[in-house]
């Protein structure tokens, strides 16, 4: 395992172990709880800069940061079969659009935000600060462990993660205006069609199909590196700038 894999896999492990603490900063349910009281939470914040920031590192967040990505990884152990993919995807969108409309129609009912309270429900800034907040920590951690396990690597990140559409979105903007941005390229003349790219791939993508068509963007792409790192060959490489014409 390169260097830069070590990094990323102690990076996102330790963001896990982090979860007791910063569990709610992520919360789908504090954001609703927020609009309905007109107050701007700690978990607004977060989604908002990561839409922003999606638009320079994509889905980055996902792949080096992101809390319970270190749990889905260590579960690879447990299965690490790749779930059904491709108009599956989609089911994050199926709870993402009520779940934001839910928002801006609480937002509405209540005559807008009125203040911000980034501690909202965040005693000293920690989420499970009382034996009651145990319950949505497990019950997040349960969801998960299950995903991943009975579908395989990566699941939750495909068919459940509320977050994911805010970086597939912002992702998409920045495409869209040719934004400089970390991307992947490849070259396809160093390619010898080994598919270790593709077995190593966490998200489970057809990594050699995205090198042969020189186009390795993909919504699903969490920009890990393990492609980059587990080709001798040096086929496929980050860079930071406009889309390749060819990408």
């Amino acid at each position: 395992m390169k260097k830069r894999q070590k990094i990323r896999n102690g990076i996102i492990i330790f963001s896990f172990l982090l979860l007791p603490i910063t569990q709610f900063y992520f919360s789908p349910y504090l954001i609703v709880w927020g609009a309905s009281r007109g107050i701007i939470t700690a978990s607004f914040f977060t989604f908002a800069l990561l839409m922003l920031g999606s638009l320079f590192i994509g889905r980055a967040f996902c792949g080096w940061i992101m809390p319970c990505a270190g749990m889905q990884e260590i579960f690879f152990s447990i299965n690490n079969n790749s779930p059904k993919t491709g108009k599956l995807d989609l089911l994050k969108f199926a709870i993402w659009i009520p779940w934001i409309s839910s928002i801006i129609i609480l937002v509405i009912l209540v005559g807008g935000y009125k203040k911000i309270d980034y501690f909202f429900h965040l005693e000293y800034g920690i989420s499970v600060n009382n034996v009651y907040m145990y319950i949505p920590f497990y019950s997040v951690l349960i969801i998960f462990f299950l995903n991943s396990v009975i579908f395989g690597k990566r699941a939750n990140c495909h068919y459940i993660c509320w977050m994911s559409p805010f970086m597939i979105i912002g992702r998409f903007i920045s495409n869209k205006f040719n934004f400089n941005a970390l991307r992947l390229k490849a070259d396809v003349t160093k390619c010898k069609e080994c598919k270790l790219c593709n077995k190593t791939c966490p998200m489970s993508l057809d990594v050699l199909t995205m090198v042969k068509n020189c186009n390795m963007e993909n919504t699903e792409c969490i920009l890990c590196g393990n492609c980059v790192d587990i080709c001798s060959k040096n086929a496929i490489n980050f860079y930071f700038g406009k889309k390749i014409k060819n990408d």
